[in-house]
């Protein structure tokens, strides 16, 4: 640096001396003595400070060492995070936790089968009845009614076992000829999905009820099923046999009837008719002829009236009604052809007639030999034939003997079962109303009764 620099600086500096440190105060004992003492409680404080912090370390360590053993601290698990985006574009996501309840309950398998789907599974169904009957494990039910299947005829879905979940009811008969047993069926869903049969809820009977009509389930779970006393076929028509409702509900193990009636009472349409005959031996009177009386008893083995009854006595056409017996009978039977007919009036429930019916045949007629038909029907007041489900004993067959006299085999026609003729005339009889002139009779029961006698109509032939 030149000399002429020097001088400069050091000029600087005398100006800064001069101008500067004239404005500056300063501080007196005072002020001195207030900087020291600032000074000694900031150091006080930093002192305490870490005499507090070294102790309480300390006894927190100490603590730890000697509290009681604790288990490891639960761990709660990490809710789950949606993300969903807010109105007012906001980035940051609004958690929401999902719910998990401390014993979760699985939901009951869904046990509702449509139509298709029960045909297509093999099932197993309850045992049917003894006697002739159909596969029932591990088999189809089918959509129609050949020989010998289970035929599916009805479908409903309900819970019927109070789970929570939808079971299937089927009403399911086994084909055999035109009939067969019947049963309704609940079906529900294992924890794999496949068909379980839970139970049977109602079936037919050799007795009653011997028809399933229809079947409902309601809300309750209640098994409504229709039952009918008498099954359709055999000239009977469905419209004839009684019908109930009866109500049906799951009890743990099985099903139990609950509601509705429990037993069928008189069906107006039927009757139990039990007839039989003594054998009828023609002996030789003074003129000639032969004569000869079989007893006959017909009984009413129902509970209920039977309005009329008609019986047939098939004997060999040389023989013809004589005098003594034909009483009771509101007809003529000498007038009738063969078979010879007799048309009985009112027999009460548990009742029983007895007749002692003669015959005779003209001297020189050829009698047949062999046996005779006679044959018992109930009728209603229309002169309807009744339908008798036990109709084995409606038909006796006695003996016809004639010692002594002109024998001869009976012609075929004549010895024809007259329950055969009778099954044939009433099948032809059932479409068709055959009016037919009526005589009364003096003295009936039907007359005392105030029933009507001239030209009473007998409206058509129903039965079997």
């Amino acid at each position: 640096m030149s000399e002429q620099e020097t001088l400069g600086l050091a000029e600087e500096f005398a100006h800064y001396r001069r101008t500067v440190l004239a404005e500056v105060e300063v501080p007196g004992p005072a002020a001195v003595r207030r900087a020291a003492r600032g000074r000694g409680r900031r150091r006080l404080a930093a002192n305490t400070a870490a005499a507090l912090a070294l102790f309480g370390g300390s006894a927190v360590g100490y603590a730890a060492m000697n509290g009681p053993d604790r288990g490891p601290d639960r761990v709660d698990p990490t809710p789950t995070i949606s993300v969903s985006p807010t109105p007012n574009g906001s980035p940051t996501p609004t958690p929401s936790p999902s719910v998990t309840s401390g014993s979760p309950t699985s939901a009951a398998p869904d046990g509702r089968f449509s139509r298709s789907q029960l045909l297509g599974t093999p099932v197993t169904l309850p045992a049917w009845r003894a006697g002739r009957g159909c596969p029932t494990s591990n088999v189809r039910i089918s959509g129609d009614d050949r020989e010998g299947v289970n035929w599916l005829l009805a479908l409903d879905h309900g819970d019927v076992d109070g789970d929570g979940a939808v079971e299937t009811v089927a009403l399911v008969q086994c084909v055999l000829g035109t009939g067969g047993p019947m049963q309704v069926v609940a079906f529900d869903r294992d924890g794999q999905g496949k068909v379980v049969t839970l139970g049977r809820v109602v079936a037919t009977t050799i007795d009653k009820p011997q028809w399933l009509f229809a079947l409902d389930v309601v809300d309750d779970g209640t098994v409504r099923v229709q039952v009918g006393d008498i099954a359709p076929g055999g000239g009977w028509p469905g419209e004839w046999s009684q019908r109930q409702w009866r109500g049906y509900r799951w009890k743990g193990e099985a099903f139990a009837q609950v509601s509705g009636p429990t037993s069928f009472g008189p069906n107006p349409h039927s009757a139990d008719l039990a007839v039989t005959a003594t054998e009828l031996v023609l002996t030789t009177a003074d003129d000639g002829s032969r004569t000869g009386t079989t007893t006959v008893r017909i009984r009413n083995k129902g509970t209920g009236a039977v309005p009329y009854v008609t019986l047939r006595l098939n004997v060999p056409a040389a023989v013809r009604p004589d005098v003594d017996g034909w009483a009771p009978c509101r007809n003529e039977p000498q007038d009738t052809s063969q078979p010879v007919t007799c048309e009985l009036g009112r027999l009460a429930g548990g009742a029983e007639v007895t007749l002692e019916l003669s015959f005779r045949a003209a001297n020189g007629a050829t009698v047949g030999m062999g046996t005779a038909d006679v044959d018992a029907r109930a009728m209603d007041g229309d002169f309807n034939f009744l339908l008798d489900s036990r109709d084995a004993d409606n038909v006796a067959r006695p003996a016809v003997r004639s010692p002594g006299g002109a024998l001869q085999q009976a012609d075929e026609l004549d010895q024809k079962s007259l329950t055969e003729r009778w099954r044939g005339g009433v099948e032809q009889c059932v479409h068709h109303r055959h009016p037919v002139r009526r005589r009364p009779v003096a003295g009936t029961e039907a007359e005392a009764a105030g029933e009507p006698g001239d030209q009473v109509r007998r409206e058509g032939v129903r039965g079997q």
